[in-house]
């Protein structure tokens, strides 16, 4: 090749490599600082879009989590009303049982009937309970559901029960047969204890069916636990930058702009050669 002043080629090529590794440079320096592998849409156009789609099930998952997580306070909540009141009845029918012995006065049954009747108070608060402002129990006759979405995308779900504490075994615990207008009759009354343990066994299924559903949302929560661990690996092996490989790319990359610079210099000066041959 001649030696010319206007045009120095080694010049133009060594300045063109040493952009290209300064480039090379500064994306290694973006991902690292970044912790992203995926710096601009450019580095991987697919790749991003699906990482895109990944963090938004990723969203949903963990906003499904919480909501079953919600479900199932509400079912332990519901639980634990059903257990209080599977107390007070137990309680009211011992009082019952109390009241019927012949060695007691009328004072002493007169002290039964008084906690009776307030236990039939502290029953009928219960039933009036809510867990944030929805009812705990359904107070019509016939029992209402709540529905629980157990996926992200919302196909998969399960009918979660506000149990009707109208049915008959419950209703005859607070209604006219139980609502005993004097001491003498509450003593000398028949068929209550009976009621009683029929409304007993009617809150013995219902914390059954409580407890068949919350066992199937903790299994749904672990499920969704599982598949929120396995979508942040999925985005993860997209979108984020492998540090041990991108730091051997970037030491690499800085010793070529390094020598890209150094060979820039050379290049630059060679070109000085032709005034040696002007002296």
């Amino acid at each position: 090749m001649g030696i010319s002043i206007n045009t120095n080629t080694s010049a133009t090529l060594a300045s063109q490599n040493l952009s290209k590794s300064n480039m090379l440079l500064q994306k290694s320096l973006q991902r690292l600082s970044s912790g992203s592998k995926i710096a601009s849409s450019s580095d991987d156009a697919g790749g991003l879009a699906v990482s895109l789609r990944l963090s938004a099930a990723l969203k949903r998952t963990e906003a499904t989590t919480s909501n079953v997580s919600n479900a199932i306070s509400f079912l332990q909540t519901q639980d634990g009303s059903l257990g209080n009141l599977s107390n007070i009845l137990a309680r009211m029918s011992e009082l019952r049982t109390l009241a019927n012995d012949v060695t007691k006065t009328s004072g002493d049954v007169g002290n039964y009937y008084t906690e009776f009747q307030a236990l039939q108070s502290e029953f009928s608060k219960t039933m009036a309970e809510s867990f944030n402002g929805i009812s705990l129990f359904n107070t019509t006759t016939v029992a209402t559901s709540l529905t629980v979405k157990l996926s992200e995308d919302g196909a998969q779900s399960m009918i979660i029960s506000t149990f009707s504490l109208k049915s008959a075994a419950l209703t005859k615990v607070l209604g006219s047969a139980m609502n005993f207008s004097s001491v003498a009759k509450f003593q000398t009354a028949v068929g209550g204890i009976s009621t009683i343990s029929a409304a007993i066994s009617e809150i013995a299924t219902d914390r059954a069916t409580n407890g068949a559903q919350t066992s199937r949302l903790q299994f749904a929560l672990d499920s969704l636990a599982s598949n929120l661990t396995n979508l942040e690996a999925a985005n993860s092996r997209i979108i984020d930058v492998d540090v041990a490989a991108e730091t051997t790319r970037l030491a690499r990359n800085n010793i070529l702009v390094q020598a890209g610079t150094a060979m820039l210099s050379q290049a630059n000066a060679s070109s000085q050669i032709a005034l040696k041959l002007l002296q």
